[in-house]
Order: structure tokens, then C-alpha cells, then sequence
């Protein structure tokens, strides 16, 4: 194996541990995502030590959450995405600063300074957008209450994550965060608010009439080729300036939901999604750090804690005036109580500033991941002895639940 090429042995040892792990998760009931972390484990750093490289593995896979997004926003036009704008900015927002709230308090509570205790809150306050819309998906709960009000919330996550990141060097020790001139600050918002209008315009004025151009040389991998180009000219552009790549491909997507393409997009697009996404996955199971974890066993066990339990807390008390059905809140709070991806970023970027020591990012880095971990093990739990109690409420809803105008075909 001397001579082989490290792209083809990466691939290799990738595909066979998905293939492998996968469908052994599925036998046992635990699902995909379960089995994607399990097979990072095993090869990664803490396992086999197969794979060494596993920040530009996890990198490289973050793609498959602009892709998974770019097909979520394929599926919202645009008058239904300003239906949601409440939700989204309301009910975002309140999760996101409730959440943030209490958990620096419990934080700060327990002897830990501020600054410190600000930034973990505001990491651990994000969820993971890929479990959550891939369980959602599985399930089919994203057209139900609790799947709107979720993607709802996660896509304020998305939104919140930039201001996040820019009040990291306000909170940072390296004194160099005097320097940036109010000028510097205006050019960099100008820039913002250009690139979001000339995707909008874009998207309007352009993209259609080059997709039926390309669509008119019937070459369907050139076809392939272009959908691939969109998403990641946009997101390369919104990654310029410091936007985030998924939210950007969530705005690519809404453009394009009512062009008669669409459905060609989703299928060009999805096998990609799949497999970037289990990609993904995998980086995440490699990328916990089990040396802090041997290290500060306790000290990782209370974060987790802390972070499902103050999380779950929140969440389960905006449920009801969200007006989500009973039946659907326990899912619906474990989805959004785990720890997200975007908190590997926050926290890298915290240390990054000197907002806290190294050691201190991969302890709370590796308890996102832990969360991460342990969220699809509660999701099982939850199916066999939460979700049977509220099959009465269930049943309630369904005889309650008012005619739906949807069409139906039946071909």
C-alpha cells in the first residue's frame, strides 16, 4: 500500500467503514446517524488511527450541510419563507438567548469568569442543523408543527452564528481589537449587504436563463456540474465575506423554488447530499477528543449534562405557546438540546482570540460531540418508553386536527 495514493486509501478506508457501520446500526435499531459516528470512532484518532487529518476531513464534509440546505430551501418558495419571518426571528431568538441565558448562569454559578462562561453559553446554545433536518427528514416531521417550528429555529442558529463570531474578538484578550476602524467595520457590512443583494438579483435575473441554457445542450452530467457550481460559487462568495456557506446555500435554494428546474436540482444534488452528510458524520465521530475526556472525565459529564438538561429546559417551555402538540415535543426537544457544528467554529475561533486557553475549547468542543453522540441513543430510548405515553394525546390530535386542503394524486 506503500504506493498508493493517500486520496484513494482515505476513500478506501471512508466508504468501508460507512458500509460496514451503517447498515450494523440499522440492524440494531440505533439508525444511520449512530452508525456513521460509531465508524468515525473506530478510525479515527482514538480508534484504529486510521485517519490522523481529521480537521480538514471535517472541513472538507461541512459541505454536505450547504448541500442538505440548499435542498431545504429548494423546498420553501419565497412567499412561504416570509410566512415563517415570526417564527424564525420570535422563537429563534428565544431560544437562543433563553438557552445562552441559562446556561451561563449555571455556568458563572459554578465559579467560572465571565467571559468564558458568555462564550460556551452562546456556543452551546447552537444545535446541529445536520441530525436535526436529517431525523426530521427520516421522520417526516418536517411538514408537521414541531418540524416548522424546528427548521424554524435552526435556521435563526445559521443567522446567529455571524454576530457570534464577531463578538469574539471584542471579548478577547489580544488587545488588537481596537483596531479595526469604524470605516473598516461600514466597508465590511457594505460587503455583507452586497453579496446578499447580488445573490438575490442573481438568483432572480440570471440563474433561470443559464440553467435553461445548460439544460438545452441535453448533457445531463454538464447539468449535474452547474447545480454543483451554484452551490458552491455561492457559498465560496458568502465564506468571503464571513457569512456563513450554509445560510448562503439556503438563499440559493429559496431563489430557485418555483423555477421549473427544481425537482431536477433535488435529484442531481441529493446522492451528493447522502453521501457528504455520512461524510460529515464520520469527521464528527473522529473529531472527539477522548484524551481531555480521559483527562476531565468529571468535568466533561457536567458540561453534557448541563448543556442537554438547561437546553431541554428551555425548549420544552417554549414548545407550548410555539403551539406544538404534545405528542411531538419530546422529539422535537431532543433534536434542538444537543450541542451543533457550528459551536466547533465558535469555540475554535474563541481560543483563536484568547478569549480561554486551547485546553478549554477542545473540552467544550469535545462535549458537543459527546452530545452529539449520546443525542441518537436518546432518540431510541425516547421511541420505546416516552413516545408510547402520548399515544392517547395522539390519537386526541388526529380526531381534533382540522381537514387539510392538500391535493392528492393518485396515479
Amino acid at each position: 500500500m506503500e504506493h498508493t495514493p493517500a486520496w484513494l486509501t482515505y476513500s478506501l478506508i471512508y466508504l468501508g467503514a460507512a458500509v460496514i457501520a451503517v447498515p450494523l446500526s440499522r440492524a440494531l435499531g440505533l439508525g444511520a446517524i449512530l452508525g456513521y459516528l460509531g465508524a468515525g470512532i473506530a478510525i479515527g484518532p482514538w480508534g484504529l488511527g486510521l485517519i490522523a487529518q481529521v480537521e480538514d476531513v471535517l472541513h472538507f464534509a461541512e459541505f454536505g450541510v450547504v448541500l442538505m440546505l440548499f435542498l431545504v430551501g429548494l423546498e420553501l418558495e419565497p412567499r412561504r419563507l416570509w410566512s415563517l419571518r415570526r417564527p424564525i426571528f420570535g422563537w429563534g431568538s428565544a431560544q437562543v438567548l433563553g438557552c445562552a441565558a441559562l446556561l451561563a448562569a449555571v455556568t458563572m454559578a459554578a465559579g467560572v469568569p465571565w467571559r468564558t462562561a458568555v462564550v460556551a453559553a452562546l456556543g452551546l446554545a447552537l444545535s446541529s442543523t445536520a441530525i436535526a433536518l436529517q431525523v426530521m427528514a427520516e421522520r417526516n416531521l418536517l411538514p408537521t408543527p414541531s418540524g416548522q417550528a424546528g427548521f424554524s429555529i435552526l435556521l435563526f442558529q445559521d443567522v446567529a452564528a455571524i454576530p457570534i463570531l464577531a463578538l469574539l474578538p471584542l471579548l478577547g484578550a489580544s488587545g488588537d481589537t481596537q483596531s479595526a476602524s469604524g470605516a473598516d467595520r461600514a466597508l465590511e457590512a457594505l460587503k455583507i449587504v452586497g453579496v446578499i443583494g447580488g445573490i438575490v438579483l442573481g438568483g432572480r435575473l440570471a440563474l433561470r436563463p443559464l440553467l435553461r441554457w445548460i439544460a438545452k445542450s441535453d448533457t445531463p452530467e454538464i447539468f449535474t456540474a452547474a447545480s454543483l457550481l451554484l452551490v458552491v460559487a455561492i457559498a465560496a462568495l458568502m465564506q468571503q465575506v464571513g457569512l456563513s456557506m450554509a445560510l448562503g446555500a439556503f438563499l440559493a435554494g429559496v431563489l430557485l423554488a418555483e423555477s421549473e428546474y427544481r425537482r431536477e436540482l433535488e435529484t442531481d444534488i441529493e446522492p451528493f447530499k447522502g453521501l457528504l452528510l455520512g461524510l460529515f458524520f464520520i469527521a464528527v465521530g473522529m473529531s472527539i477528543d477522548f484524551g481531555v475526556l480521559a483527562r476531565q472525565p468529571g468535568a466533561m459529564l457536567l458540561i453534557v449534562l448541563a448543556l442537554l438538561v438547561c437546553k431541554a429546559v428551555v425548549i420544552w417551555g417554549i414548545a407550548a405557546p410555539m403551539g406544538i402538540p404534545l405528542a411531538e415535543r419530546p422529539v422535537f426537544t431532543l433534536l434542538l438540546a444537543q450541542g451543533g457544528e457550528f459551536a466547533f467554529v465558535v469555540f475554535q475561533a474563541a481560543a483563536g482570540a484568547r478569549v480561554f486557553p486551547a485546553e478549554t475549547a477542545s473540552l467544550l468542543v469535545g462535549a458537543v460531540a459527546v452530545s452529539m453522540l449520546v443525542s441518537p441513543l436518546l432518540l431510541v430510548a425516547v421511541d420505546r418508553w416516552v413516545l408510547p405515553r402520548f399515544a392517547g394525546a395522539r390519537r386526541t390530535l388526529d380526531e381534533i386536527s382540522e381537514p387539510q386542503a392538500t391535493p392528492v394524486i393518485i396515479a
